[in-house]
C-alpha cells in the first residue's frame, strides 16, 4: 500500500509541476529563483537521462521506452514482494522510483518527450535540467542504497 500511495503522489506532483511550467514559461525560458544557483528553465528532452538516445527515430524510441518501463515495473513489483514486513523505507524508495518512472513515461507517451525544468548550477557551470520525476527516482535509489548498506534487518530471537 505504501508503494502505491507514494507512486501516485509522485506521479501527481510530477505532472502538476510540469503542467504549471508549460502554462507559465515559454520553451527554453529561464527564470532565476535563487540567484543563479537555482532556475526554472523549461526544456524538453526526447532522450533518456542526460539526453542519451535523443536522436533515435520516434518509431524506435517510444517502443524502447515502453519496454524499459515494463521491465522496471516488473523489477519493482518483484522486489517489493521480497521486502520483509516493517522495511518501509524500501517500500517508500520503490514508490519514489516507480512514481518517477511513470511520470516520465506519461510524458513520453502523450508528448513524445519529457518536460524538464529544474536547473541547478553556478554561472556558466550548469548541471543537466531535470524534473520532479527524475528527482524522485534519484532519491528512491539513494534510499534503497541506504536501506541495503546501512539499515540492518531486525533479527527476532526465538526461545
Amino acid at each position: 500500500m505504501i508503494l502505491i500511495g507514494v507512486s501516485l503522489l509522485v506521479l501527481a506532483l510530477d505532472q502538476f509541476t510540469k503542467f504549471l511550467v508549460v502554462k507559465s514559461l515559454v520553451l527554453n525560458q529561464s527564470v532565476p529563483l535563487f540567484s543563479d544557483i537555482l532556475c526554472l528553465t523549461y526544456t524538453q528532452n526526447t532522450g533518456t537521462a542526460f539526453g542519451l538516445l535523443a536522436n533515435l527515430d520516434l518509431a524506435i524510441r517510444i517502443p524502447f521506452f515502453i519496454a524499459i518501463t515494463l521491465v522496471a515495473g516488473f523489477i519493482v513489483y518483484t522486489y517489493q514482494r521480497l521486502i520483509p514486513a516493517g522495511r518501509n523505507l524500501a517500500r517508500v524508495a520503490l514508490g519514489l522510483i516507480w512514481g518517477g518512472a511513470m511520470g516520465n513515461f506519461v510524458d513520453r507517451i502523450f508528448n513524445g518527450r519529457v518536460i524538464d525544468f529544474i536547473d541547478v548550477g553556478f554561472h556558466q557551470c550548469r548541471f543537466y535540467v531535470f524534473n520532479v520525476a527524475d528527482s524522485c527516482i534519484t532519491i528512491g535509489l539513494v534510499f534503497l542504497l541506504c536501506e541495503f548498506f546501512f539499515l540492518k534487518p531486525k533479527v527476532e530471537k526465538t526461545v
